[in-house]
């Protein structure tokens, strides 16, 4: 009897964890591969070993500062050791990844990924969305590929094309992917974004906005404000998992743990 009884209770919470963790996937911030660097090269097939490990992970994002610098070599590199990887990726652009002078602004780097990646086949815009189970992410993009800086900025152009996707998808949550966090988790002026009141006056609009990932100050941090939870993510080889329960509901939770 209390065998069956053991057997009973395992099977319910099997039964719980499995229903729980509806959705899940890895954030990997400032992976800064460089093709000279067999360091950071071996740094980076450790990563993916590891990632490759976890269980019911739906996707990776690589939330910005993907390479060392802005090059083609170190971009194809990065591109080259995530084909490994065993479940969809995609990227964020960050202060190191663009630079025109480089030979390597926006437009080039996404062609370039677009070429290597087979998600992103289709995804040529730094600003994109996509749809995972009836969660709606919306990669937003803050660098800048003229005169790079480690301090994010969201152009008007790409707050409209955000207010536009949020209408669009008012009936479906949404978690917003960027590289530079509107809310600092430390005192770095050097590395805080310029002007985010107009992006977060945005957000007071949309109540579907769940949840902010982001990166940039090598720091793990998590804060709700007025709702919407703020994460940031520490460097690789670090890496977040994250798992959204009932994402089906109007409040979903977030569970998150860092790993290495």
């Amino acid at each position: 009897m209390k065998k069956f009884l053991y057997l009973l209770i395992g099977i319910f919470l099997t039964t719980n964890l499995a229903f729980s963790a509806d959705m899940r996937f890895i954030q990997v911030d400032s992976a800064m591969v460089s093709s000279k660097d067999e360091a950071s090269i071996g740094k980076h097939k450790k990563l993916i070993e590891n990632i490759n490990k976890e269980k019911n992970v739906e996707f990776i994002i690589f939330t910005g500062d993907n390479i060392a610098k802005a090059d083609s070599e170190n971009l194809d590199c990065f591109l080259t050791l995530n084909k490994s990887l065993q479940k969809p990726y995609y990227v964020v652009l960050g202060s190191k990844d663009v630079n025109k002078q480089k030979h390597l602004g926006k437009k080039d780097y996404m062609q370039m990924v677009s070429k290597k990646s087979k998600s992103h086949k289709r995804i040529k815009n730094p600003n994109y969305t996509i749809e995972k189970k009836e969660i709606v992410f919306i990669i937003l993009d803050g660098s800048r590929d003229v005169i790079p800086s480690a301090m994010g900025y969201y152009k008007e152009d790409t707050l409209s094309w955000l207010e536009n996707q949020l209408s669009y998808y008012n009936d479906k949550n949404v978690v917003i992917i960027q590289h530079f966090p509107l809310i600092p988790p430390a005192k770095k002026e050097s590395r805080c974004t310029c002007k985010p009141e107009e992006y977060l006056n945005l957000l007071k609009n949309y109540k579907n906005v769940k949840a902010i990932f982001a990166g940039n100050f090598g720091i793990n941090s998590e804060k709700l404000i007025e709702d919407v939870l703020h994460i940031t993510t520490t460097n690789a080889p670090q890496y977040r998992i994250i798992d959204i329960m009932d994402y089906e509901k109007e409040n979903p939770t977030f569970w998150s743990v860092i790993k290495e």
